[in-house]
């Protein structure tokens, strides 16, 4: 059994072929995904979606789209999680995070947001799902700083040994997906190669972050061509994996399995 710990099942680039996407990943043997949202207006897609396809969700406001959310966001999450945080289907809050690479986002809100839904998720003893893009030290700090102690993903995570350490220590698993099916993506490779086994889960981050095969240049995608991403494609991804820690395929996929059920517990009652 293969487990997608984050995949965007709900974004546009699916609505042509959703239900095709959806039997795809089954038929590659990804038996459950995990379906994150990244703003307030998608909180009921993704609850809808995840119940209907037999899927899990988190709750959660994207670092990307804070610089359009408001308090009234905040608040509707903080309902949408006392409504909902009794549901099994309900895994994490999530996406959320701090995003220092993109340009034009105010620090300061995006730490304001980034606690505020640490609190929530600390109040309804959730774990949570973290964007980390040149962030993973005030992530850090944010988590010490509220004393949140649920644990959760470190998602698509590229940074130092240290960095990675110091998540595993509150509890955290760290995402691998896509990107460390280049061979130039040498970091990464060589923290999935050596970080112990159980700090490692599987993820597609579909459409997004799309494996070597599925990859376009620059020139490709302004001629047009696309490059999406799919959770049927995480077998594939997990070879890579296997190939660099030595296992096999099936060990790689208990491994991985059981990482992900430990750091989102209400994956192991599915």
């Amino acid at each position: 059994m293969w487990i997608d710990t984050h995949c965007h099942l709900d974004a546009a680039e699916f609505d042509a072929d959703r239900d095709a996407v959806v039997a795809r990943t089954r038929g590659a043997g990804v038996t459950q995904v995990v379906i994150p949202a990244v703003e307030a207006a998608n909180f009921d897609t993704v609850r809808l979606l995840a119940l209907r396809q037999g899927f899990t969700y988190a709750l959660g406001i994207h670092p990307l789209y804070v610089m359009g959310a408001n308090e009234g966001d905040l608040d509707r999450l903080g309902e949408a999680l006392a409504t909902h945080h009794i549901d099994p289907r309900l895994v994490a809050v999530g996406e959320i995070g701090l995003d220092f690479f993109v340009p034009g986002l105010d620090p300061a809100t995006q730490q304001h947001f980034y606690v505020e839904q640490l609190k929530l998720a600390k109040r309804f003893g959730l774990p949570v799902i973290l964007h980390v893009r040149r962030s993973a030290d005030p992530l850090l700090a944010g988590l010490r700083r509220v004393g949140f102690t649920h644990g959760g993903i470190a998602h698509a995570f590229n940074g130092s040994e240290q960095q990675a350490q110091a998540f595993l220590d509150l509890g955290f698993k760290l995402g691998f997906g896509g990107t460390l099916t280049f061979e130039r993506s040498l970091q990464i490779r060589r923290l999935a190669a050596t970080l112990p086994a159980h700090a490692l889960v599987l993820e597609t981050d579909a459409p997004d972050i799309p494996p070597q095969w599925l990859y376009k240049t620059a020139e490709q995608r302004a001629a047009g061509e696309t490059a999406r991403n799919e959770p049927g494609e995480l077998p594939r991804i997990a070879q890579s994996l296997a190939e660099l820690r030595g296992w096999t395929l099936e060990q790689t996929a208990e491994i991985t399995s059981a990482n992900a059920r430990s750091a989102l517990p209400r994956l192991a009652a599915l």
